[in-house]
């Protein structure tokens, strides 16, 4: 099965910038998609509510800017994350920008809905669900998800448990669609370990903290660079759904990463402006200990290139 058209467009890397909350704004967004990888943000990341159509707005038309002032660059379209949870009482207004902007990609999280995918296709757009294990997989799919992002152990935020050459096994053996890998991705290595193990596109979102263009404090860019996979703690606490934390951003706040309590996942919570979770605890996958610099967004791009045609050549001396 090929891939849809908005995928087969000419990208620097096979990479999609995960949408991080808080972080991913449209100055990241518009870096990332100029420098050649598909990038996204959360629609909930526009504050107040209002704001999502100045943001679409301008990422479309930077975009196209861009790709007008530099015709032989290779600028990737963009992604718009939709909560599609209960506690998300935002979603149907987002979702009528969403159609109203024809984002080109939605990426569905927390829920599967009919309704969601289908106004995606009414305007032509493609709709990619997260999923952590080969059940939710197949849910989604019926429902009428185009494709998959399988969240594998390692991945910052909302993360699964599954080792990633499991789930993408488990996916691989009976769907043919667009498939990105998400966990611990931070090098050009791990880019082409994704490809080989079934992916068509890694997913990759903490490297992209330790830039000048993520909305968050230099505090936060920092720790990604000083921190490593012994510095990530799996909790349900700070949502209600288990995710990957910096340790430091625990202990800051004030608690023992080693003795944190376990939250009632029917109390899930999302986004809210004075949320911990967003504000003062710090998502991050285990990929980080490649990332030893806040640089900006093209150079990381560069870095990962650089590191996936090594890659490559380091693996045809060592099969030939």
């Amino acid at each position: 099965m090929s891939l849809p058209e908005v995928l087969q467009r000419p990208l620097s890397l096979p990479v999609v910038a995960s949408p991080m909350f808080i972080a991913s704004g449209p100055a990241l967004v518009k870096a990332q998609c100029q420098a050649g990888v598909i990038g996204s943000f959360p629609a909930l990341n526009a504050r107040p509510a209002a704001l999502l159509d100045d943001w679409l707005h301008e990422i479309a038309e930077s975009n196209a800017a861009y790709a007008a002032d530099n015709p032989g660059a290779a600028v990737a379209p963009f992604a718009v994350n939709q909560i599609v949870h209960k506690s998300n009482d935002r979603l149907e207004s987002d979702m009528e920008l969403v159609v109203k902007h024809e984002v080109p990609i939605v990426i569905t999280s927390l829920g599967a809905r009919p309704e969601i995918n289908e106004a995606v296709h009414s305007y032509g757009g493609i709709v990619l669900h997260d999923v952590i294990n080969d059940r939710f997989a197949r849910k989604a799919v019926e429902k009428g998800a185009d494709g998959l992002i399988a969240v594998a152990a390692g991945a910052g935020g909302h993360a699964g448990t599954q080792s990633p050459f499991a789930l993408l096994q488990e996916i691989r053996a009976w769907f043919e669609g667009p498939l990105l890998l998400s966990g611990a991705i931070a090098h050009g290595r791990s880019i082409l370990a994704a490809l080989a193990a079934g992916a068509d596109f890694a997913y990759v979102g903490s490297a992209f903290l330790a830039t000048h263009e993520a909305n968050v404090v230099e505090g936060y860019k920092q720790m990604i660079v000083d921190s490593g996979a012994g510095d990530i703690v799996y909790s349900n606490l700070f949502t209600g759904v288990h995710g990957n934390y910096l340790r430091g951003s625990i202990e800051a706040a004030g608690l023992d990463p080693a003795n944190l309590a376990t939250s009632d996942p029917s109390a899930m919570s999302f986004g809210s402006d004075d949320s911990k979770a967003w504000r003062d605890i710090w998502g991050s996958g285990q990929g980080v200990g490649a990332v030893d610099q806040v640089c900006s967004v093209a150079d990381l791009v560069a870095r990962l290139r650089g590191e996936l045609d090594a890659a490559k050549a380091d693996l045809h001396a060592k099969l030939s």
